[in-house]
């Protein structure tokens, strides 16, 4: 069983396709992390903004059905390219990278496949990088899938540096 992180992006649909062509046939469980709204008060606080009740049922209830939809969009992505793949959305617990390694857990994964963004230097600093999250704490193989843009672009670059003349 392969568990992969899809958020609907180019990168995370390059990463399916990679995930096929590396193993084909492979039980799948393709997984959209979605955030409690809770969650996100606390972490992006905002004077006056606090929802309770009702509301704040709906807010999760609303971003829980559009996790299970992009999931099941990368699962059909999947199944496409030859995986046996089911969908699941995820409540984010802590970071999404702990949320992915604990339903990796879950579903007794032997890898987890993501695709990278392709961010580098400040941008990943400031953003922080689920990849490398999970390398660094994963009991498990992890794959990362460049970022097709990314790749093609450092394609290039070794291409050019390998046609240059030499001084």
């Amino acid at each position: 069983m392969i568990l992969i992180a899809y958020d609907g992006s180019d990168d995370a649909k390059a990463a399916i396709e990679h995930a096929a062509s590396l193993m084909p046939g492979q039980p799948a469980t393709v997984v959209t992390v979605w955030e409690p709204y809770i969650h996100m008060l606390t972490r992006y606080p905002t004077p006056g903004g606090l929802l309770i009740g009702d509301d704040t049922v709906e807010i999760d209830d609303a971003s829980r059905n559009a996790a299970d939809d992009k999931a099941e969009e990368g699962a059909a992505l999947a199944r496409s390219h030859g995986l046996d793949a089911g969908s699941r959305g995820v409540a984010r617990q802590d970071s999404i990278a702990e949320t992915l390694l604990g339903e990796a857990d879950r579903a007794n994964a032997s890898a987890i496949v993501v695709g990278s963004r392709g961010l580098g230097g400040l941008g990943s600093l400031l953003l922080g990088s689920v990849s490398h999250a999970l390398i660094q704490h994963a009991d498990r193989t992890v794959v990362v899938v460049p970022s097709p843009k990314v790749a093609r672009r450092r394609n290039e670059k070794r291409r050019a540096l390998d046609e240059a003349p030499s001084s």
